[in-house]
């Protein structure tokens, strides 16, 4: 009597699996197919269908050149799948041509709070945000600490820091409006950023500024000489 054991899945036949361990960089362009086309029909595996692909077009070039009845003349690709598969192509082609988006750059005072008074100006609530620069006052990211009023137990530094170390930035600006419209600073602002310059300078983190939004108008701490150390 003969014993049989079941044979395990090669690794290349569970090309997900070989995604997820090594990266799409080592799968061949078949393997990547039979991702895209998910499941196999109930006559053609997934591998199947992918390597008929291939078969048919020869190379990627004349894939992505193919029509969506090129695409739905090859057994076990069907309207849905073909068009699925040509969106894929499409992104990937757009994916080859695109630039990294040019930073935004700090200019002046003006310039942000201008900025800000544009995006907070009709918000009912209270919000901070932090925006993380780097050394040539490039905006690295913008993150919205917290909506509410300000105190101390919401909008602590640490929160704030962690991110800015987590990304490399240089610097900080930090931004919340006054929906009131009153842009001068309360006890709470003032102690916030004190508090915030201080935990910066333990990280050589450089709070650049701290705006107050109001609808028409907008205070810069720095240049009203609020900031710790200008009083």
């Amino acid at each position: 009597m003969h014993s049989f054991t079941l044979r395990e899945p090669a690794l290349a036949d569970q090309p997900r699996e070989r995604l997820a361990a090594n990266g799409t960089e080592v799968l061949s362009d078949q393997e990547l197919l039979m991702i895209l086309i998910g499941s196999g029909t109930k006559n053609s595996s997934t591998s199947e269908i992918a390597r008929s692909i291939m078969e048919y077009f020869d190379n990627l070039y004349y894939l992505k050149k193919a029509s969506l009845e090129e695409l739905r003349s090859i057994k076990g690709i069907g309207s849905v799948k073909a068009i699925e598969i040509q969106a894929a192509l499409e992104l990937g082609k757009r994916a080859a041509y695109a630039n990294l988006p040019k930073a935004r750059r700090v200019v002046s005072s003006s310039d942000m709070g201008h900025y800000w008074i544009r995006r907070l100006k009709d918000e009912h609530q209270e919000k901070m945000i932090a925006v993380y620069l780097n050394t040539k006052n490039e905006v690295l990211k913008e993150q919205t600490i917290f909506i509410g009023s300000l105190n101390q137990a919401i909008a602590h530094p640490r929160e704030i820091f962690r991110l800015a170390v987590k990304i490399s930035a240089a610097r900080l600006v930090i931004v919340h409006n006054h929906p009131s419209g009153d842009t001068a600073p309360s006890k709470n602002d003032l102690a916030f950023t004190k508090r915030m310059i201080e935990s910066g300078e333990m990280l050589g983190i450089e709070i650049l500024d701290h705006f107050i939004i109001g609808s028409e108008k907008y205070l810069s701490m720095r240049a009203a000489g609020y900031l710790f150390g200008e009083e």
